[in-house]
């Protein structure tokens, strides 16, 4: 498969281009800094706080299906999901292409955006817990963040594109197990971490999930913390 891999030297987007690389995909790497991808990977410098609509109409043109792993490196950062992916949107329907799949977070099913002002107040896969503690806590602390990642899902439903989106819990740097659990339109029960590279691995695994197509889905690692 031919893919083009947005933020692709990111914590996630790395790991999506290496494991791409190893299952024998055909990768394009958009990525600001070509000079931290690896020499054998095609690169296309992008910078998507200020996009060049003709450089990304380019990088994925041709592409079978398109992974972003856009996010903010900091909270102070927090911004750039929502109209970096409003210009991945834009680029990819001038190139024709329709198969999209980007990492959110757990909480943003319960945020409200302009789009979609009235989310559930819970979402069905929390816990008592993570409803009416940690979720709360952590929605507080990274309000920007969420905001921005809400209106990001908001342009995907406007975008007429097969979009999935992958919503993981807390993020950890442990191994690639493939032994996670997944649930469409919701989190997990006892949820609460899940590794990067796990994400990574799901969003290659969802390219061919017809029935993601439209759809979130939750992910965590099997067992608890």
């Amino acid at each position: 498969m031919k893919l083009t891999i947005f933020a692709a030297t990111g914590r996630i987007g790395a790991l999506v281009v290496d494991q791409a690389l190893a299952a024998g995909h055909d990768v394009t790497a958009v990525v600001r800094n070509p000079g931290r991808v690896p020499a054998d990977v095609h690169t296309v410098a992008a910078d998507l706080s200020a996009p060049d609509a003709a450089v990304l109409e380019s990088a994925v043109s041709g592409a079978d299906a398109v992974i972003s792993g856009l996010g903010p490196r900091r909270l102070a950062d927090a911004g750039i999901t929502a109209p970096g992916t409003r210009a991945i949107v834009a680029a990819m329907k001038a190139a024709g292409v329709r198969r999209l799949v980007v990492v959110s977070a757990a909480p943003v099913g319960t945020v409200a955006s302009p789009g979609r002002p009235n989310p559930p107040r819970y979402d069905p896969g929390d816990g008592f817990f993570m409803r009416h503690l940690l979720s709360p806590m952590i929605k507080t602390i990274v309000r920007r963040h969420y905001a921005d990642l809400a209106v990001m899902e908001d342009v995907l439903r406007e975008s007429g594109l097969d979009w999935t989106v992958v919503r993981p819990p807390r993020l950890t740097n442990g191994p690639r197990t493939g032994r996670y659990r997944t649930a469409f339109g919701q989190n997990l029960r006892g949820g609460t971490y899940v590794s990067r590279a796990d994400v990574a691995d799901l969003m290659l695994a969802t390219l061919d999930r017809a029935e993601s197509i439209g759809q979130s889905i939750g992910v965590a690692q099997r067992g608890r913390l």
